[in-house]
This record gives structure tokens, sequence and C-alpha cells, in this order.
């Protein structure tokens, strides 16, 4: 899990802090502190499984003698019923923490489970699908991780991977061609250079101006196969805006290398994955 553990742990401790304020009063008022237990993480539904090592960390932040043995891996395509782990230890910290850890792995196999059903649309296409920087504040490193295990590629991490020429941009510098030059006067050696355009006429530009990469940003289906003719694979191809389930096979078949979709991040639903003791 290529993760920085040092700011997963602070998220996590942020979590519980946000949880447990004063202690888990009604756990503490009903379940003897000394009672052992056993329980579950079981899957209600298909999907796709992802931040089950987090939900480790969320327990053993409350409780390091709290132990949980995987029965699956991050990847893992569930059905209903499927035992993901197992959870044996003080009955009182397993439901402290209950919460934080479904928390994370609810909403992390929600995005891994939406990728997955974009990737397998588009599969034999040669596209790749991509994330975006649509995503909950602290969370991107997780979120992004998730979109991997869904079998999507990651876009740009930050502001600071790599340059991302967008409407605003070319608005602010004076079109494409002047966006581009400037551009190129700053960027630091082996980082590309992706540009937004709208049209064909913008395409051709972009392309003359010599980007390594242009974005197809809400162009119709025809512009786009246009764009890759007219591109002829000299430079790489990301469509952008409004891609759906429905329209991302049409897309992919026009030849294009990249597809974004901000709503694996921002418009998932999370998995119904709950924890049940035994």
């Amino acid at each position: 899990m290529d993760i920085n553990q040092k700011k997963l742990d602070n998220l996590i401790v942020l979590a519980l802090e946000e949880d447990l304020p004063a202690g888990d009063i009604t756990t503490e008022a009903i379940v003897p502190a000394s009672l052992e237990t056993s329980a579950i993480f079981l899957a209600k539904e298909k999907g796709v499984l992802a931040g089950l090592q987090i939900a480790v960390r969320v327990l053993s932040a409350v409780d390091e003698e709290v132990k949980l043995t995987a029965a699956k891996n991050d990847g893992y395509q569930f059905s209903p019923g499927d035992i993901l782990a197992e959870i044996s230890g003080r009955a009182n910290s397993i439901l402290k923490a209950e919460r934080t850890a479904l928390n994370f792995l609810q909403r992390l196999s929600g995005i891994a489970t939406m990728t997955r059903a974009f990737v397998e649309e588009v599969k034999g296409t040669g596209a790749a699908i991509l994330d975006t920087r649509k995503t909950t504040p602290g969370w991107r490193e997780l979120e992004k991780y998730a979109v991997r295990v869904g079998g999507g590629k990651n876009h740009r991490m930050s502001l600071s991977d790599m340059m991302l020429i967008k409407d605003n941009h070319i608005r602010i510098a004076g079109g494409i061609t002047a966006a581009l030059e400037k551009a190129k006067e700053k960027v630091r050696p082996g980082v590309k250079i992706e540009i937004e355009a709208t049209n064909l006429q913008e395409v051709e530009e972009a392309l003359k101006g010599g980007a390594d990469i242009i974005m197809l940003d809400n162009m119709k289906l025809e512009a786009i196969r246009q764009a890759v003719e007219m591109v002829s694979g000299r430079v790489a191809l990301e469509v952008s805006g409004k891609v759906n389930i429905k329209t991302v096979r049409e897309i992919a078949l026009t030849g294009v290398n990249f597809i974004s979709v901000g709503a694996l991040t921002h418009s998932f639903r999370s998995s119904d994955i709950s924890l049940e003791f035994t």
C-alpha cells in the first residue's frame, strides 16, 4: 500500500478524536472492559475491496491488542456473504473503532468498485481510466490508492506534479499559444505539459504549440474522433467532462489514450460492508 504512513496515522487520529472526544459513553456503560470477543467484516453486496489494512490501523490505534486476520486482500471482488476479515480482542475496543474503521473501508471499497466498472467498460480499447483532483480534502492519497486498486490510473497527485493548462490559465495568458510559451519557459526537466482544448481549432493550436498531452474538454464524440485523426498519435489525448458509465466505451473506441472521470472520487457510493460480532 503506497501511502504516506505518517499522513495516514494523522488522519486516523483526527477521525478517532472526532468520534471519541470523551470516549464511547454507551459502550463504557454496557460492555465490561475485560470482555473478549470475535467479529468479522462481512460483505453485504458485490464490490471490490480496498482499505483493509487501513481498517487494521484504526483498530490498532484504539487498542494495539486487537487482532485482525485478513480473509481477502485489497482488489478482491467480493459477493454478499463473503467474510473479508476476522477480528478478535476486547469487545469495547472493537465497538469504539467500528464506525471509523468502516468509514475508511466502505468509502475506499466504493471507489475501487466504481473504478473497476469503468475499467471493465473500456477493456480491449487501449484507453486508460484516470482519476482527478476532485477528492475529499485530506483523503487524496487514500482515494487515489483505491482507484489503483480498482484498476484505474492516477492523474497528477497535486498541482506540483505536472503542468495542466486549463481554460482560466489560457484566458489569463492570452490564448493557447501564449500559455504554452510561458509554460515552456518555466517547466522543469521531465515534467510534461498538458493543455485543454474545447474544439478542433484549439487542438491544432495546442499541437503546433508543442503540448505533450491535449485534453479534449467536453467535446462531442464526432469531434473527438476527428481530433484523434488529426493528432495521429503525435501526442497523447485525454477526454474529460461529463463522462459516465454509459458513454465511456464509445469514447474509448475513438482511440484516445486517457479518459478522466471525476465521479470516481466525488460521486461514488460507499460499499455495504458491516462489522458483525460472532
